[in-house]
This record gives C-alpha cells, sequence and structure tokens, in this order.
C-alpha cells in the first residue's frame, strides 16, 4: 500500500503483490534446495579424499540409491498441492490439512519398504550390471547404511510440504543447513575414524546420511509440535487412524508426479552412460556441464515448488484470477533468471568450467573443448529445463499429474532419448549429439505443459458448473 496526499492508501497493484509473495515463499526453497546439493558434494569431496576407486564405489552407489528415492519423492510431493488448495478453501482447515500430513507420513513408510527391500540386494544389481567384485562390494555396503535414509527423509518432504503450504519455508531451510554441518562432520568422523569413531571408509558415508536424514526429520517434528503457528494443527494425534481415500488420493495425484519425475532423471542418466561409450573426456565434460545445469536448475525448483503452492491455494478458493497471477509470475520469474544463466554459460563458460578443472593444464584441454561446447547447449537447455520445471510447479496446484507424466515420458525418451541417439551414433554427432537429444526433449516438454497452462480453464470443474442463481 502506497500512502496519498490526501492519507488514503493506494491499492498496490496485484501483480506486484503476486511477484513479492512468490518471491518471499520461494527462496527459502531455493536455499534449501542449494543446501541439499551442498550436502551430496560434500559427500563426494570426501569419497575422493579415500582414493578413485572409493569414489567410484561411492559414486555408483548413489546412482543406484538415487533412482527409487526420486520416485518416492515424487509420490511425497503431492501432499504440497492437497494441503494449499484445502487451506485455499477454508485457511484454518485444520482437520482436512491434517489428514493429509497423516496419509503422507503413511504413504512414505509403505513406498520406504519396497525401497529397502530393492536397495539391500545393491551388489548383486552391480554385479548383474558388470561392475567389477571388489567395487560392487564396496558401493553394497555403503547403499546398505545409506537405504535407511529413506524413511526419515521422506517423512522430512512430508513435513516440508506442511510448512511450505502455510508459506512458512524458512525453517526447512534453517533445518538443512544445520544438516550439512553435522553431515561434514559425521563424515570426517566416521569415514577417517576421527574422535575416536571408527573408519569406516565408503559405508560410513552412508551412516553419515542416514544419521542426518533422522535428524531432519527429528528437527522438522519438534518445529510443528512446538512452533505456534503449526502445533494448533496437531498433526500426530491419532496417527494410527487409517483415512483410506485421502491415501488414494495422494497415490492418484502423487504417481504421475513421481512418473514424470524418474522419465526425467533417467534420461540424464542414460545420457550419462551413451557419453561413455563414445569416449572418457566426453564423459568426463558432460559430468562438469549437468553440474553446473544442476545447481542453476535449484532456482526454478523453488520457484515450481512455490507457484504449486500459490496456485493451489488460489485454485482451492476458486480465485481465477489469482491462479492467472500465481502461476505466470513464477514462470515469468523462472524463465528470467534461467535466461540469465544461459547468457552467463555462453559468455564466460571457462571461468564456470575452471571450478571443477586445471584450465592450463595440457592433458585437460580436450575435456575443456568439449565441456565449453556442451555449456552453449546448455544455455538453451536452461531456458527450457526452467519453463517444463515452473510449468509442472503449476499444472500440480491445479492437482493435473497424469497428462504432464505422459508428456514427460514422449518428450524425454521419444523425441528426446531417440533424436540423442541418432545424432550421435550413426550421424557421427557424438557428445554433441547427445546434448541436442536432452534440448529437444526437454523443449517438447516445456512447450506441450505451456500450452496445457493456456488451456488450463477445462482443469477447473467448477468454472464449468451452472449457476444456482
Amino acid at each position: 500500500m502506497t500512502v496519498l496526499a490526501s492519507g488514503a492508501r493506494a491499492p498496490v497493484n496485484p501483480w506486484f503483490a503476486e511477484v513479492r509473495a512468490t518471491v518471499a515463499l520461494a527462496w527459502p526453497m531455493v536455499l534449501t534446495n542449494l543446501a541439499q546439493i551442498a550436502m551430496t558434494t560434500t559427500d563426494v569431496m570426501m569419497m575422493g579424499r579415500l582414493g578413485p576407486e572409493a569414489l567410484a564405489a561411492g559414486t555408483l552407489g548413489y546412482n543406484l540409491y538415487f533412482a527409487p528415492i526420486i520416485f518416492g519423492l515424487g509420490l511425497l510431493l503431492a501432499t504440497s498441492p492437497m494441503m494449499a488448495s484445502a487451506l485455499g478453501r477454508k485457511l484454518h482447515s485444520v482437520r482436512d490439512v491434517r489428514r493429509t500430513v497423516r496419509q503422507g507420513l503413511w504413504l512414505a513408510t509403505a513406498v520406504s519398504v519396497p525401497i529397502w527391500a530393492i536397495l539391500w540386494h545393491a551388489e548383486t544389481f552391480l554385479v548383474w550390471m558388470g561392475q567389477e567384485r571388489p567395487l560392487a562390494e564396496t558401493a553394497g555396503s555403503y547403499v546398505r547404511a545409506l537405504q535407511w535414509a529413506a524413511l526419515p527423509f521422506f517423512g522430512y518432504v512430508v513435513l516440508r510440504s506442511f510448512i511450505s503450504a502455510l508459506e512458512r519455508p524458512g525453517w526447512a531451510l534453517t533445518i538443512m543447513f544445520a544438516m550439512v554441518a553435522f553431515n561434514v562432520l559425521a563424515n570426517w568422523c566416521l569415514m577417517f575414524g576421527n574422535l575416536g569413531f571408527p573408519a569406516l571408509g565408503v559405508p560410513g558415508s552412508g551412516i553419515a546420511t542416514t544419521l542426518s536424514s533422522a535428524l531432519m526429520f527429528l528437527g522438522m517434528v519438534i518445529i510443528v509440535s512446538t512452533q505456534r503457528q503449526f502445533r494448533r494443527f496437531q498433526l500426530f494425534g491419532r496417527f494410527w487412524r487409517s483415512d483410506w481415500p485421502r491415501f488414494r488420493e495422494l497415490l492418484r495425484l502423487g504417481l504421475p508426479i513421481a512418473g514424470a519425475m524418474t522419465f526425467e532423471v533417467t534420461i540424464f542418466n542414460a545420457a550419462a552412460l551413451l557419453m561413455g561409450l563414445i569416449s572418457a573426456p566426453a564423459l568426463a565434460a558432460h559430468a562438469i556441464a549437468i553440474q553446473i545445469a544442476s545447481i542453476s536448475f535449484m532456482v526454478p525448483m523453488g520457484l515450481s515448488q512455490a507457484a504449486t503452492v500459490r496456485v493451489g491455494r488460489a485454485f482451492g478458493a476458486q480465485n481465477l484470477d489469482g491462479i492467472t497471477r500465481a502461476g505466470w509470475t513464477a514462470f515469468a520469474l523462472g524463465i528470467g533468471f534461467m535466461s540469465l544463466m544461459a547468457l552467463t554459460m555462453v559468455l564466460v563458460p571457462r571461468v564456470l568450467i575452471s571450478g571443477f578443472i586445471d584450465l592450463g593444464r595440457p592433458e585437460n584441454q580436450v575435456v575443456i573443448e568439449l565441456a565449453v561446447t556442451f555449456l552453449a547447449l546448455a544455455g538453451l537447455f536452461q531456458i527450457f529445463d526452467g519453463a517444463q520445471a515452473v510449468a509442472a510447479g503449476m499444472l500440480r496446484g491445479l492437482h493435473d499429474t497424469k497428462v504432464p507424466m505422459i508428456y514427460s515420458l514422449l518428450g524425454y525418451w521419444g523425441l528426446g532419448l531417440s533424436s540423442g541417439v541418432l545424432l550421435a551414433f550413426p550421424l557421427g554427432f557424438d557428445g554433441v549429439g547427445i546434448w541436442i537429444g536432452l534440448v529437444s526433449g526437454l523443449g517438447i516438454v516445456s512447450l506441450l505443459l505451456f500450452l496445457r497452462w493456456r488451456r488450463r480453464d477445462r482443469l477447473m470443474p467448477w468454472l464449468h458448473r451452472p449457476s444456482s442463481a
């Protein structure tokens, strides 16, 4: 509000108000995502100090762990639009929100059990995939320590969705930054045998991550149980009471989200495997370019999470103008940021690459030149990736998840992978062909999601109900 000369207050432009609300909600989410990346990065850096074999085993194990975790994460992200729309319908919708949190924690437990069963046999899977047995044994012991982190991490995701739906995401950021520091300390103690702890090597990192995840969840439990704005929901009251309709609704929304996220993540895993078939320098350059792109992606990911909440609350309130403002605001912010990142990758690629590899060493020149080329393509990649991420979050706010999953399957695996393989191998474009495939897949998915958002009126049944007047 601005004060006029007469003393009256002029109304604030609703678009400016939406920008402020979206940024206020998104920035803690962005920093929380970056903190999660920092936790993984410190694990990798500390494994590297154990030697190349330990680093290779840890990388293999984590990649095997990551795919089912992404699937479970997608399932539980359905709690966010459900709580947001409930709060949009009724701001003090305590019972409805509590039911969603309770069944979200039930779902977290249900999905963790098969994940544990699968990951317990990580060594066997890696041997089947052709990995050397000593490497597979080390990776398997790491995964057996790491797999127990799944349940507390999923519980943390549910409670993070709860506080985000209430537009109070700062607590999750505080807890995550504390856990980054704890994770470094726990790795230092358990991997290297400091402060009287046994030197467990790579499995010690798995134990450290499990302890960090357990403390993350415990911290969130304490926050939602003691802070005034959260404790009135009494989230853990009558926890064992079943609510199968709500559980089925979570599955209905969450399974397509999980599918879409799995299709997206696995296309990047496939790209890395294909790069390995081309050459070691191509794989190294690809890893550098993808890591840079992954860091910048944390911003549109946070905006996507904010868009789900803001659109979801307007959707629950049946506020068509609010839905429009919330969606387009997040989309514009995401595209704007990723456009700046694209320019940076194109204009100063060597500055970015220097954080990962020594530019002055002659033996690195092939990797550097390839990485420069890949980053040029990543500039276009960034804009499409930001667009599809935020658009997916906007549509989740409307409880629209099934069709976006189909778009992801067609775009990533139908167009992206097939065109990448065709360009890389029969047509001889090598790594550049793989990257063109990634850009193509992301481009078509972002376009399809954008067009579906443009036709969002058909996703709001209350617009088409006959008036009772």
